[in-house]
């Protein structure tokens, strides 16, 4: 990826995440550039998507000499990090502050992220606690076992939520 520097350098023109700076591909020159059709199809999602992305400020795609989007490597790198980024629950203005470096606030996104990727994990726990309990139970009806019955209220009414059920 050209740093914001070196593209000023280069071109004397400066850019922002609202306005990205497209810089041109010369496909005879990259073989290797992917258009954006391609490139959706290597990561199973819709143009529509890339496009968003790009307005954006999260991709930058160089364009051909007829304007038309040409991704190459590094774009597939970045569009592989927001796509794993998204898998972890981060939004597109957490995955840009992320992936910003210099964005002002990243440091506190990035701790709300961890804030709430920890949230999540005790969430997935309590999930797991039920799922298993479910598993052993030998009540009929599952929805009948007190115990289990404890531990939907707890999540419910959002009180004070235990393994054991005790509530």
């Amino acid at each position: 990826m050209v740093s914001m520097a070196e593209v000023f350098r280069v071109t004397g023109r400066r850019c922002c995440a609202r306005h990205v700076l497209h810089l041109p591909v010369d496909v005879k020159a990259h073989p290797e550039s992917l258009s954006i059709g391609a490139d959706a199809a290597r990561f199973g999602i819709a143009t529509h998507v890339l496009r968003y992305w790009e307005d954006e400020g999260l991709v930058a795609p160089g364009r051909d000499a007829s304007g038309y989007r040409r991704y190459r490597p590094g774009d597939l790198v970045r569009i592989a990090e927001i796509l794993r980024n998204q898998l972890a629950g981060m939004t597109l203005d957490q995955i840009g502050a992320l992936l910003g470096g210099d964005r002002p606030g990243r440091r506190s996104v990035l701790e709300e992220h961890l804030r709430s990727i920890d949230e999540r994990g005790r969430e997935l726990a309590r999930s797991r606690a039920m799922t298993e309990h479910a598993l052993r139970c030998e009540a009929h009806d599952i929805v009948a076992c007190p115990r289990f019955a404890r531990m939907v209220d707890d999540v419910v009414h959002g009180g004070a939520w235990s393994t054991d059920g005790a509530g």
